[in-house]
């Protein structure tokens, strides 16, 4: 029968690793020398393998015992950090939220759909930034609160989630003042000729860009794609293209890039949604971000 498995012998053999010895540990540990060892040995014995090994007057990690160490440094430094964590939480209590942001959403339509939490005392806001489907994982793990996204969550038998709409956005094109002039000029026709830069297809608002240039027939001369919004945004302020964003958040772009708006992208909107784990949503500051109910 195996020897049980054992975290105070990890913390012993993880304490021998950082002090390179088992004298050092055990001036460390305040125990003796004998004792150290046979933990660490008992510690072996039940991995069934061996983890240090020596060499001249010290010991080395074998490559078994370099990947414990590894496992025992994420084990061991998380506790050192728990009475810190602990007392915080005791004294200055907050608020979590853990949002996931779609990598196609822009970033300042991100800003304005948080504004409802924003003002919650001892908020703590966790966002996290990844693909999509990335993103609906998480969150069927509860590692999220919710998801915001510009797309609805496919039906998918694996993941129990629910797409609140929370919106939709107008698309009109910007530029920066001396491009925005050009542009003005036989808009849209004008986007064949000025530069233009438009998101990658990972955003879903790209198709719908797309076929409002097949759709008026203009062929536009790209010269940028982006997947970060605010790459875009930030390349596009610089002179480099114009490009289209949600008039949701016209003043922002106006005031903070210092562009001009051109003109419509008539028949486009970009849509916003909020994606749970449940169709009545619980958690009170997810609540909040969804509209109010007639």
């Amino acid at each position: 029968m195996d020897t049980p498995f054992s975290y105070r012998h990890l913390h012993y053999f993880w304490v021998v690793a950082r002090e390179g010895g088992m004298a050092r540990a055990a001036d460390r540990l305040g125990m003796a020398v004998q004792t150290v060892s046979t933990q660490v040995r008992e510690l072996e014995r039940s991995l069934g393998v061996t983890l240090l090994k020596p060499v001249g007057r010290g010991l080395v990690l074998t490559e078994a015992g370099v990947a414990a160490m590894q496992q025992a440094d994420l084990i061991f430094q998380l506790g050192e950090q728990l009475p810190a964590t602990v007392r915080d939480a005791v004294s200055a209590p907050s608020v979590r939220l853990a949002v996931g942001i779609s990598e196609g959403l822009p970033k300042l339509v991100v800003r304005r759909l948080l504004q409802p939490v924003m003002q919650e005392p001892h908020l703590r806001l966790l966002c996290h930034e990844d693909e999509f489907d990335d993103l609906l994982g998480d969150l069927a793990l509860h590692r999220l609160d919710v998801v915001l996204a510009d797309r609805p969550a496919t039906a998918n038998p694996n993941l129990k989630v629910y797409s609140h709409a929370l919106g939709a956005s107008a698309m009109a094109w910007y530029a920066p003042k001396p491009l925005a002039a050009a542009a003005r000029k036989d808009f849209p026709r004008s986007l064949t000729k000025v530069p233009v830069l438009l998101p990658t297809t990972h955003a879903a608002v790209r198709p719908r860009i797309d076929h409002w240039f097949e759709r008026i027939g203009v062929k536009p001369n790209i010269v940028g794609e982006f997947e970060d919004s605010a790459l875009l945004v930030t390349f596009g302020s610089s002179g480099m293209g114009a490009f289209a964003a949600a008039e949701w958040v016209h003043e922002e772009l106006v005031s903070r890039y210092d562009v001009e708006r051109i003109g419509p992208c008539d028949g486009v909107e970009e849509r916003f949604y909020a994606i749970g784990t449940e169709k009545k949503v619980q958690h009170p500051l997810v609540q909040r971000l969804l509209p109010a109910k007639p």
